[in-house]
């Protein structure tokens, strides 16, 4: 008789993987495109919202700072640190023998600029490009505050009946976009070895001059509105906080914990929730995708980054469909803000944690098992203490997004499970702006410790996606 073949481990958890992705994410986003074209009174195939949809003016006004204007200028004050990390880290992988002999054939100056070293950043771009493309799409908060009637696709899928039918078109352009990004990255693709890095030149001092200026007056540009909010949260208030009042005081986060104390409680418990779930799926995940390569890891790899393409305000509507009705039902939990959480910020960790498992050889693991010690044991005790870095500047990356969430929490949230970042929306929409000045604040000084442990842990390591 032949003896029974033993189940191999990761294969139970790779198929535990995938289980909970069809659960949680393939499921609910079934939902969404089977209620996209399902008529709510008879129950028939219709294409009436998406008719509705596209019968509605879709025209651009030119207002100032509230509608197209301000979100435009919100949005690229806020992403463009993106692109400069992106940048900067390919800057710094390229060759300097390729400039000295694109030099020696007589291409300087600003044609070498653009003749060789912006394509040796294009893949960098691209990447940053569609990291951008992908927070815009997906922003919430911006276009509702300031908008004023500027249509986007997630303030319509949180407003209107049709949410499905929008929330199928947005998966279909930002499909779209995601494809040619990586058409374009294909074209882009090549190797190359940074034996002599580009050495850092000092200026002409006019140029000098004019590059700091533009630098310090970008920078400057971007934190002038922090920097008031933290002002304007120590300005004195009425005790509703409708307006504010001569002098100063701490009136403002005495309200706050006061009337939201629960909201701190809960974006420290939920949004911690979700990051241990993120980290142990992660880590898992990345073992996967490197160490046991087959189908079913390619197919885990691929689902883990479709939320890189997929807005949250659809992430929320999905899991609202998916879960509000037997056999499970989580809307209106904490549980259902969690799962949100993790799909949607999952990738991040997941990209550094394969980014450094890639650099551990095997035999590492090899030697281990030589000596006696299980899979398993392997795993534990070996790969992921030697993963440590990768894990945990991935993990804080996923915390400064998960504490700022919004998009699909605004569409998943009760009121026992509002969060720091809904009680800025919240209060803002009460008219309450020193409360909501205070919230932004305490959601400011989270995020700087949060970037300073970023920057500590990667130790000058760059960020790649």
């Amino acid at each position: 008789m032949k003896k029974k073949q033993k189940i191999d481990m990761w294969m139970g958890i790779s198929l535990g993987i995938l289980l909970l992705y069809i659960v949680f994410m393939l499921y609910p986003l079934l939902k969404i495109l089977v209620q996209s074209v399902l008529d709510n009174e008879q129950g028939t195939f219709t294409m009436q919202y998406f008719k509705q949809f596209f019968s509605r003016n879709l025209g651009i006004e030119m207002p100032s700072i509230y509608g197209f204007n301000g979100i435009l200028l919100v949005l690229a004050t806020k992403l463009f640190p993106l692109v400069f990390l992106y940048v900067s880290g390919a800057l710094k992988n390229i060759d300097n023998s390729l400039l000295e002999a694109s030099s020696n054939m007589g291409c300087r100056g600003v044609k070498r600029f653009f003749k060789v070293v912006v394509p040796l950043c294009m893949p960098s771009i691209l990447a940053a490009a569609l990291m951008v493309f992908m927070r815009a799409l997906a922003d919430f908060g911006t276009p509702l505050l300031i908008g004023e009637g500027y249509r986007t696709f997630p303030v319509e899928i949180y407003k209107h009946n049709f949410a499905a039918a929008v929330s199928v078109i947005a998966i279909i352009i930002t499909a779209i976009v995601f494809l040619i990004q990586k058409m374009l990255s294909n074209h882009y693709s090549f190797t190359m070895n940074a034996l002599h890095p580009i050495e850092r030149k000092k200026p002409h001092p006019v140029l000098s001059f004019f590059a700091h200026f533009y630098a310090y007056g970008l920078v400057a540009v971007s934190f002038l509105p922090q920097f008031y909010l933290i002002y304007c949260s120590f300005r004195n208030t009425s005790k509703t906080g409708n307006m504010f009042k001569p002098g100063y005081s701490l009136m403002s986060y005495r309200q706050i914990f006061e009337t939201m104390g629960d909201a701190v409680k809960n974006t420290i418990v939920i949004c911690g929730s979700a990051l241990v779930l993120i980290i142990l799926l992660a880590v898992l995940i990345a073992y996967l995708v490197v160490r046991r390569r087959n189908h079913v890891n390619n197919i885990i790899d691929t689902l883990s980054m479709l939320p890189y393409i997929i807005p949250g305000s659809v992430v929320g509507i999905a899991l609202v469909m998916g879960f509000s009705k037997g056999p499970l039902v989580l809307t209106g939990t904490a549980a259902i803000m969690v799962v949100s959480m993790c799909i949607r910020r999952i990738p991040y960790t997941i990209r550094s944690s394969v980014a450094i498992l890639q650099q551990i050889p095997i035999t590492v693991e090899e030697a281990s098992a030589s000596l006696g010690a299980s899979k398993f044991k392997t795993f534990w005790k070996v790969t992921t203490p030697m993963m440590v870095n990768g894990i945990m500047s991935g993990a804080i990356l996923s915390w400064v997004t998960l504490i700022t969430e919004l998009s699909s929490s605004i569409i998943l949230y009760s009121s026992k499970t509002i969060t720091l970042n809904l009680g800025v929306y919240i209060m803002v929409s009460r008219g309450t702006d020193g409360k909501a000045c205070a919230i932004s604040t305490i959601l400011t000084v989270m995020t700087i410790i949060s970037l300073v442990l970023v920057t500590k842990l990667s130790k000058g390591r760059e960020i790649t996606l």
